[in-house]
């Protein structure tokens, strides 16, 4: 028995619309249990400080929790590499800084590729490094230090969070720019390298404004400028780099979600959706604020350029400076 033309076209076009449907009902749906948020670092630095927060503002808002797990490691490459291993069903997501771009430079093997592994869902928050030093030093601005170190080359040294990490990168950017005589010390945190900078164990330190803002407020260290193209809202008197006179010294620490790829479409906008919704909530903002996160929100395409930029400006900085992973 043969269907009528009508029949037919109408049957087709419901069957085609099936996986639509599907879709659409799934990412209506979602999430249905517990969402793993992987931290490829241990807890207590800057990335897993926001993941706690966006954390708790999703599982808030969705009535499912969103639970933090550490997997550090290897520069972040331990985690980042369970994450690309993960189920692409969205009840994986990473939230990770600039080594995850970086390490591919720095390592001759990564577990993972940032590229094809991975599908971006927003740059979401920057935290950038901040330019600190110890308060003996005879130094009140950038210039000031930059002629201070001149005048006593193979003397002083910095100390960063971590070889590959923001810091660093941006000192030996610093370094390499000026043709400075500077040592870099790296740490295992940005806590350790700037309670080495508070002791006078190292006189400089390039870390993130979320682990500096402190102790520049209590005056334990003196900052002289931020490396990101805008003023930091945790240290808003603070010049920019650019503001104080070196604009080609510029960068900074941004903090990315992320999900294994294949990822359907649907739940990535949800997500993106949501957690841009959640960093301009006004008590996340002031709260963000005080830690010293400034917020982006970028959308999944533009966030798939900067890492693509990124990873080729670091590199660039990598080669230059002869930097290896340790």
């Amino acid at each position: 028995m043969t269907l009528p033309r009508r029949r037919f076209l109408h049957l087709a076009a419901g069957a085609a619309a099936l996986p639509a449907v599907s879709r659409i009902a799934r990412a209506q749906t979602y999430p249905t249990r517990p969402v793993r948020v992987i931290v490829p670092f241990a807890p207590g630095g800057p990335t897993d400080i926001f993941a706690r927060l966006v954390a708790q503002k999703l599982s808030e808002h969705f009535g499912k929790q969103f639970y933090v797990e550490n997997i550090g490691g290897a520069g972040g490459n331990i985690g980042m590499g369970q994450g690309a291993r993960a189920a692409p069903d969205g009840y994986t997501i990473l939230v990770v800084p600039p080594s995850f771009v970086v390490n591919p430079a720095l390592y001759n093997k990564v577990p993972y590729d940032p590229y094809k592994d991975f599908d971006p869902v927003t740059i979401a928050v920057t935290a950038p490094p901040v330019l600190t030093v110890h308060p003996s030093l005879p130094v009140q601005t950038v210039r000031d230090l930059v002629g201070f170190i001149k005048a006593h080359p193979g003397k002083y040294n910095f100390a960063s969070p971590g070889t590959g990490t923001p810091g660093h990168l941006v000192g030996e950017l610093f370094r390499l720019s000026l043709g400075l005589d500077l040592v870099h010390i790296p740490f295992n945190s940005a806590g350790l390298a700037i309670g080495s900078t508070v002791a006078g164990h190292t006189a400089i330190a390039f870390a993130s404004v979320v682990s500096a803002a402190p102790q520049v407020k209590e005056d334990k260290l003196r900052a002289l400028a931020v490396t990101s193209k805008m003023r930091s809202q945790a240290l808003p008197d603070m010049p920019t780099m650019a503001e104080a006179g070196y604009p080609g010294i510029e960068g900074e620490a941004w903090f990315a979600v992320i999900v294994p790829a294949r990822v359907p479409k649907e739940i990535i906008a949800l997500l993106h959706r949501e957690i841009v919704k959640t960093i301009a909530l006004p008590g996340m903002k002031e709260r963000m604020a005080t830690l010293g996160f400034d917020p982006v929100g970028s959308a999944p395409e533009e966030c798939a350029a900067q890492l693509r930029t990124e990873a080729a400006k670091w590199a660039k900085v990598i080669r230059e400076a002869g930097i290896k992973a340790q």
